[in-house]
């Protein structure tokens, strides 16, 4: 079979990587699309992947430029379907749905956001596309129809044991392990869905950096300019190796939805500051369900710095957390094994999930 991927953001590259490496060694035809969105393009220059159509895209996000550029991919994705015929389409975007729907190709749509959050994709994408694959967490509204579920998080395709184990000779590359570290994460949130969404204020963040140097170190990974004084806790690390020092750290903070996700199943202590908090189910289950962070909203100042304190005050809060991380691996499963044998036997995997909702734990 020829499937066709299309990238348009680096988490998708982390999505995908293992699928597309399953899928190759299982001789299936593996066409690769990607935006050139912050440091995709990096990333699948570094991992050997090939990817001869990149679609340049803009960064501005009135409704105008958004609508211009969801037809720029559309148009070069209709002209790579043209010329490569693929027999699948596979990714987040509406753009496969739409072309996917013109050229009668079937388009399987991953997504783990609920529809209230990203009512765009909702509108433009879940009518066209063939299939709505998600979280069992996630709600998709009117289109439970053309869904199957999972019990299970995009991160688990590349952070499940099966598929990575942190390596501490990398993480040294970057930071000392003699005292604890912190990573501080500053988002941009700039994508159409964080529209009037606030995060980390640059006040928050300096009270954030004097109460966790008094415990150990702090490293600061930013998608915006930092202030000043915020440089001298910069850390450039390779996207590739971002897992490996995560997975050392003593505690997360950010308001990055992504990253906290990706420290709670590596089962590192995770506070997400944002105004998602209580609308994205499958980050309410991870911090509910299997108390692996905290979602703090950023009317709640105070209960940030508390909440850090407390954490600060368990000692033995790695092997708590890892325990917690263990429950919930328990009851999930291993995501890109299950995403290889979902795509690899379309269409019958959808009719196997439909009446055998539990072939799923197969792939644990």
């Amino acid at each position: 079979m020829k499937i066709l991927f299309y990238l348009h953001h680096p988490a998708h590259f982390h999505l995908f990587r293992n699928v597309i490496d399953n899928l190759k060694k299982a001789h299936h035809k593996i066409i690769v699309l990607a935006t050139n969105k912050d440091i995709l393009e990096e990333l699948l220059v570094k991992q050997g992947v090939e990817h001869k159509f990149v679609i340049r895209t803009g960064r501005k996000n009135t409704k105008l430029s958004m609508a211009i550029r969801l037809f720029k991919q559309d148009f070069h994705l209709l002209k790579c379907c043209l010329k490569k015929k693929p027999d699948l389409l596979v990714g987040t975007s509406a753009a496969n749905a739409h072309v996917g729907k013109l050229l009668n190709i079937p388009s399987i749509l991953l997504n783990e956001d609920d529809i209230q959050v990203v009512p765009a994709v909702g509108r433009l994408a879940y009518p066209y596309t063939k299939v709505i694959l998600t979280p069992n967490t996630c709600n998709v509204g009117k289109f439970t129809q053309k869904t199957c579920t999972y019990s299970g998080y995009h991160e688990l395709a590349y952070l499940h044991p099966n598929n990575f184990i942190p390596k501490i000779d990398i993480a040294k590359k970057y930071i000392s392990l003699e005292k604890p570290y912190f990573i501080l994460r500053l988002a941009k949130l700039g994508a159409h869905h964080d529209k009037d969404i606030n995060g980390i204020s640059d006040e928050i963040a300096k009270s954030l950096i004097d109460l966790l140097s008094q415990f150990g170190s702090v490293y600061i990974t930013s998608e915006r300019r930092l202030i000043g004084s915020f440089e001298p806790f910069r850390i450039q690390i390779n996207p590739i190796d971002m897992h490996h020092v995560m997975a050392y750290a003593k505690i997360y903070i950010g308001d990055s939805q992504t990253m906290a996700a990706e420290a709670g199943v590596l089962g590192v202590p995770f506070i997400r500051f944002n105004d998602f908090v209580g609308r994205i189910s499958y980050l309410d289950e991870l911090e509910n369900k299997y108390q692996l962070g905290f979602g703090i909203k950023t009317s709640e100042e105070e209960k940030l710095l508390s909440t850090i304190k407390e954490l600060l005050k368990i000692t033995n809060l790695k092997e708590l957390y890892q325990e917690r991380r263990q429950k919930m691996l328990s009851e999930k499963i291993d995501y890109a094994a299950f995403l290889t044998w979902f795509i690899s036997n379309y269409p019958y995997s959808v009719d196997t999930m439909k009446k055998t909702p539990d072939y799923q734990y197969k792939f644990k």
